[in-house]
């Protein structure tokens, strides 16, 4: 636990639930197509099924971020990890695939609501100074457990592929209700002879977007959600396989070293954004993943495929770190809508990458589809670049322009 140190209680339990989410998340993963397709449908409707559970994430992040402005980090907490548990619970016992496919889409309204008031609090209760450190420990449980997950869920799958959804709908519900007990707890404590007051005046969005360093970071998590999150797992595994013509178990590797080197690399990340500054990391990272597609684009074989991956990790924990903690910075804990808004870029840049970099590459070649790509990123990197430059540590954000 010492990497926790000098971080508050709220911080390790937010970062133990992330796990705990994220672990069950990728239990459910290898179940969802399984499942599905005992009802008799076929991919496009399992895909339809995965889509659904994004789709409303993506719809309903907003909402969250006013029903934070509105009840505050915690209670948003535990109505939405308890929708996680009950719906996945729900979507185990369906006895046809309608069911099953709402379930899944109030699942993803849960997830919004989850990590909407998760990453409030998060921003909220640590310190300017200690915010790379902390988004870095967040993220870094939330990567382990995706890790973790999918192996979990492989053995359970074969007992039934119904189970994933029982154990991780009884394990968000255990995870839920000791965070709301804790969190209750850490709270009294934190505000014990503290006035309320300009510590529950919300920070608009639109107030927001004054700051450079609220809009860099809104345009490097689209990049991100577009390059990374997107393209990473859908356009790349296809160059593999239809450009490089290279073994299909290559895919799972490349992935993995991406994954490994961004968990270890977040903490790192965490303390260089501290240290250093947003802008650094900001720079940093996007400097990594545009430096990763230029790779791939020309350097077409599979060590650079896999460079490609690792290049990516390392960029991601930088961008992630850097970005939380420059929207951290603008809000200083008291902007859900503001949060929700960034997360809610890498979400439409997840949807909108893959569709449109896929077309690309349909219509004129993978190599295209990369540059383009880099484009977008390149975009965040100058954006990035055009963040002033702090007066001094103890600076939460740039002064706003106008």
């Amino acid at each position: 636990m010492t990497g926790f140190r000098g971080l508050s209680r709220e911080v390790k339990i937010l970062t133990a639930v992330a796990f705990t989410v994220a672990v069950g998340f990728g239990i459910q993963s290898p179940a969802i197509p399984v499942f599905a397709s005992q009802f008799g449908v076929g991919s496009t409707a399992v895909g339809a099924l995965v889509s659904a559970f994004a789709f409303m994430r993506l719809a309903t992040g907003l909402p969250g971020g006013l029903l934070v402005n509105r009840f505050g980090e915690r209670t948003v907490l535990t109505t939405g990890m308890a929708m996680l548990a009950v719906t996945s619970v729900l979507a185990g016992l369906s006895w046809n695939f309608p069911l099953l496919l709402i379930f899944r889409g109030i699942c993803g309204i849960g997830s919004a609501m989850y990590t909407v008031s998760a990453m409030s609090l998060l921003l909220r209760v640590t310190p300017a100074s200690r915010l790379g450190r902390a988004t870095g420990l967040f993220q870094g449980g939330y990567y382990l457990g995706t890790v973790a997950g999918p192996a979990l869920g492989g053995g359970l799958l074969g007992i039934s592929p119904r189970l994933p959804f029982f154990v991780y709908g009884i394990a968000v519900a255990i995870a839920g209700g000791i965070a709301t007990f804790t969190l209750a707890r850490a709270a009294r404590a934190r505000d014990s002879g503290q006035t309320t007051g300009a510590r529950w005046q919300r920070i608009s969005v639109a107030h927001a977007l004054g700051y450079q360093s609220y809009r860099a970071a809104l345009t490097t998590n689209f990049g991100l959600g577009w390059a990374v999150f997107g393209v990473r797992v859908s356009v790349l595994p296809l160059f593999l396989l239809h450009v490089l013509q290279a073994d299909p178990g290559w895919i799972g590797v490349g992935l993995a070293v991406g994954a490994v080197l961004q968990a270890v690399t977040l903490p790192l990340a965490g303390r260089v954004a501290d240290v250093w500054g947003r802008r650094v990391s900001l720079i940093a990272g996007e400097g990594l993943i545009f430096g990763s597609l230029i790779m791939v684009t020309a350097w077409q074989a599979l060590p650079g495929y896999l460079a490609t991956f690792a290049l990516m990790g390392f960029g991601t924990a930088f961008c992630t770190t850097g970005g939380a903690a420059a929207v951290g910075d603008v809000t200083q804990g008291r902007g859900g809508t503001a949060v929700a808004t960034y997360q809610m870029a890498a979400d439409l840049g997840m949807v909108v990458g893959p569709l449109v970099a896929g077309q690309i590459a349909s219509a004129y070649s993978y190599q295209t589809a990369f540059v383009a790509t880099a484009v977008v990123v390149l975009v965040g990197l100058v954006m990035a670049v055009a963040i002033p430059r702090l007066l001094g540590p103890n600076m939460r954000a740039e002064p706003a322009e106008g």
